[in-house]
């Protein structure tokens, strides 16, 4: 397979298991085709992802890295990526900078602050299940997504961050759209753009005017008073990787293991009696229904050579989780069947060494909060619809469902 024989990626990410498969055939690394035409290499297996995403000649900084930055201006259907590879951040730098911007955030993080927030998510749990029996009395469906996956992980994060009550709906609204990679068009890249500006902007102005005990605030402090240790634009791009990778990932982390399990009745019921931890369903469904599908991008820094496929220095790569966790060479020729009995602890959703998520800790209390409670309130809860109307969000990188109809039950 040469590169003139890219694959296209769907840009709804409709079928993960079918593409991951057929690209996988193809080779251990293969030349595929973001939406908007973006060529880009995509490992297809676990062990390659895994080499690619630990070796130090790999970026993630476009600017410095990638060969086709200066061309971005001359193809409007890749203005989409700008606003992934373009902003200032921990996903989108390198080496010293990376390091830097990490380690401003990553105090937000720690294990003692999580912790701290265990009694909170659970009253937020609980309050939100209180107002899903609320409104499935009498046996209405009821979205989970909307009354449970979203709000839990948006509400902390807003929490954390101090956004204002008034502004939560714009912050939702702007990583939806973000996320969204069905439409590549220049109006809807502007349109992002463009809020990340307005949005973020005045999360910043409201906390510089009303300073609190929050991340944003923080960061702020920093700005102001930490000399060169973050600019303007590393304070607003960080708050979107903030925002966006501290809700939106949880959002579909705890949706699609509702959803593996109310499609696998023998699994839920080991579950639910105990015979399978908690812990075990989130790994497995990070490993097989990932969060994040695939993330873009990064940079060859150099000519490199992965499973014997020779990456060109300045060539794009895309992270693909999804793919990795269904490599059957890694987990068995039964990797595409979700198994919460399987021991999956090294999937690669959270990322791994320097770049493993910060926020990992956190989406898993989130998550282990949320789902114990919900299967124990409503044990027989089942999906309103056949599990083949769910619609997929129009995205390749994000994973998850636009809705979770369910019926409560009695």
């Amino acid at each position: 397979m040469t590169v003139t024989d890219r694959i296209a990626l769907d840009p709804f990410g409709s079928d993960l298991v079918a593409e991951s498969a057929r690209l996988r055939a193809l080779g251990p690394v293969v030349p595929v085709e973001l939406p908007g035409g973006i060529p880009a290499w995509a490992p297809t297996g676990y062990d390659a992802l895994r080499e690619l995403i630990l070796d130090p000649c790999v970026s993630k900084d476009a600017r410095l890295h990638w060969r086709l930055w200066p061309e971005l201006d001359a193809h409007p259907s890749w203005s989409w990526m700008a606003n992934w590879v373009g902003v200032v951040n921990m996903l989108s730098t390198y080496g010293a900078d990376h390091a830097r911007l990490r380690k401003l955030v990553a105090p937000s993080f720690t294990h003692r602050r999580t912790e701290a927030m265990r009694p909170r998510v659970a009253a937020l749990t609980a309050e939100l299940l209180d107002a899903l029996e609320a409104e499935g009395a009498d046996g209405r469906a009821v979205d989970l997504r909307s009354g449970l996956a979203h709000p839990l992980p948006m509400r902390m994060i807003s929490e954390l961050l101090g956004v204002p009550d008034g502004l939560r709906s714009d912050a939702a609204g702007l990583i939806a759209d973000f996320m969204d990679t069905s439409d590549p068009s220049p109006r809807h890249a502007a349109s992002v753009h463009e809020r990340i500006g307005t949005v973020l902007g005045a999360l910043i102005e409201h906390r510089r005017t009303r300073p609190g005990d929050d991340i944003t605030t923080e960061l702020i402090r920093v700005r102001d008073e930490g000399g060169d240790r973050l600019s303007d634009e590393e304070l607003l791009h960080t708050l979107l990787l903030v925002v966006g990778a501290g809700f939106e990932t949880t959002v579909n982390l705890i949706g699609n293991a509702v959803v593996a399990l109310l499609t696998s009745p023998a699994q839920r019921a080991a579950v639910c009696a105990g015979a399978v931890g908690w812990d075990a369903v989130v790994d497995e469904t990070l490993r097989a229904h990932p969060s994040i599908a695939a993330l873009p991008l990064r940079f060859a820094v150099r000519e490199l050579t992965v499973a014997g496929v020779t990456i060109p220095a300045g060539d794009a790569i895309i992270t693909t989780f999804a793919a990795a966790g269904l490599d059957p060479a890694h987990y068995g020729p039964d990797a595409a069947a979700f198994d919460a009995a399987r021991a999956a602890e090294d999937h690669l959703a959270f990322g791994i060494g320097v770049h493993r998520c910060i926020g990992a800790p956190l989406a898993r209390l989130e998550a282990l909060t949320a789902l114990p409670a919900l299967f124990s309130r409503f044990p027989a809860m089942r999906l309103a619809v056949p599990a083949g109307e769910l619609r997929h969000v129009p995205s390749f990188i994000a994973h998850g469902w636009q809705e979770i109809p369910v019926q409560l039950g009695s």
